[in-house]
């Protein structure tokens, strides 16, 4: 199976440094700076239940299932918390327990292959299955098969599956928060 939405989280962490690095170079003035990192993380953490009979992933050169990353400096704010599981449940049965869980969050966006699904194609908060020609920070190209996302472009939860595959799930569990745009500030 392909690796989902995971995949995406060093870019995401490399684009956090490189604009800690540009946006603060040469300053000499106080700040507050936070990082920490860890590979413990559940899905209570990431603020949803764990589907029913599921079972942390790991892929096979990995120490962890899950990732906790926070970077934080002054108003500079990014955060991914994932975890990956496997479960018998089909990718329908998986999506569609997740749906109540992620409402709670906002509008619930279904996304297959980068495209949504359905009339819903964007959140009135402005969320959607990805637009690599905006420019955004984004979850575009997270190799998953299908994802439900809620929540605003700066901070959204994502359900990310893979199709099944020897009557094995794949699905990942993200929680991301992005550094607000200069525009909506």
């Amino acid at each position: 199976m392909r690796q989902p939405t995971f995949e995406v989280i060093p870019a995401i962490i490399l684009m956090g440094t490189a604009l800690f690095t540009v946006s603060n170079f040469g300053q000499n003035s106080d700040f507050n700076l936070n990082v920490h990192a860890k590979s413990n993380v559940t899905a209570k953490d990431i603020g949803l239940p764990v589907y029913p009979g599921a079972t942390p992933f790991k892929e096979k050169d990995s120490d962890s299932s899950s990732a906790d990353f926070l970077f934080w400096l002054n108003s500079f704010h990014l955060s991914v918390k994932a975890a990956s599981f496997v479960t018998t449940g089909s990718p329908d049965h998986v999506l569609e327990s997740y749906r109540k869980p992620l409402a709670r969050f906002g509008e619930v966006l279904e996304c297959d292959h980068g495209k949504p699904v359905g009339s819903l194609t964007a959140t009135k908060s402005g969320l959607t299955c990805g637009d690599p020609t905006s420019g955004r920070m984004g979850m575009v190209g997270s190799g998953s098969d299908r994802e439900l996302r809620a929540g605003t472009p700066e901070q959204s939860w994502i359900v990310a599956v893979d199709g099944a595959e020897k009557g094995k799930t794949k699905f990942g569990l993200v929680a991301l928060v992005l550094p607000k745009d200069e525009d909506t500030k």
